[in-house]
């Protein structure tokens, strides 16, 4: 076999291939955030909750989540929450990208019980007298977070939520194991096609390094730019 020709790759079939594959994975990054700062916002309002019940609902999701493996929610989504619903809906979502499916909506669930730890901590950093003061003049307490505390605490919680994208966008990778087409998968595949183990896997470490660098200059773009500041 000839030397390391990294060209040998990047044309034809195999490029394709492989631009197919960082698009999916951007897509699964892309899709998940979508769907995982609310929820995680929603779960850290529930964890701050005076309410009892609703404050310890909260903990039990973000505890259950966070001490059960991504691979093992990804494995649950594909091949085992949808033998719980009835044949008709099951067939149905069989006829769909269910791969890709189970994929966002496990990335969605674990991504979400860490960025709602996050997000709590921001609102935590807001002192406690702006509630207060939110109260006194009239305002409920969703009233207050929403106009007075939450403004404040999600500028707070902008770089760790990117470090979180950074976690979300390489743990996409583990989506292979369902057979979601995206970067690993499609890297594998012309990995085992053309045997060019190097080039290919060269080219899936400078993709995800790429974007992983991009983040990080996000997040200390943002904080040089943007300091944190309360009132």
């Amino acid at each position: 076999m000839n030397a390391f020709d990294l060209h040998l790759i990047l044309t034809g079939t195999y490029r394709d291939w492989l631009l197919h594959g960082l698009a999916t994975s951007l897509g699964l990054t892309g899709a998940t955030l979508v769907l995982a700062v609310p929820l995680a916002l929603v779960i850290a309002l529930l964890r701050l909750s005076p309410v009892r019940a609703l404050s310890w609902l909260g903990f039990a999701y973000v505890e259950t989540i966070r001490n059960v493996p991504l691979l093992a929610h990804m494995l649950f989504w594909y091949f085992g929450a949808p033998e719980l619903l009835p044949d008709t809906f099951k067939h149905r979502l069989y006829q769909t990208n269910i791969e890709a499916i189970s994929a966002i909506v496990a990335l969605s669930l674990y991504t979400a019980a860490y960025m709602a730890e996050d997000m709590r901590s921001g609102i935590r950093a807001i002192p406690h007298q702006q509630l207060e003061a939110g109260r006194a003049l009239g305002f409920g307490y969703l009233a207050t977070m929403r106009l007075i505390v939450l403004p404040q605490a999600l500028r707070v919680t902008v770089p760790p939520l990117i470090s979180q994208t950074l976690n979300l966008w390489k743990h996409t990778s583990i989506a292979t194991v369902i057979g979601v087409a995206e970067l690993m998968y499609q890297t594998a595949r012309v990995e085992t096609t053309s045997f060019r183990s190097t080039e290919a896997f060269a080219f899936a470490t400078a993709s995800y390094l790429a974007v992983s660098l991009a983040l990080t200059a996000l997040g200390a773009l943002y904080r040089q730019y943007y300091p944190v500041r309360t009132l």
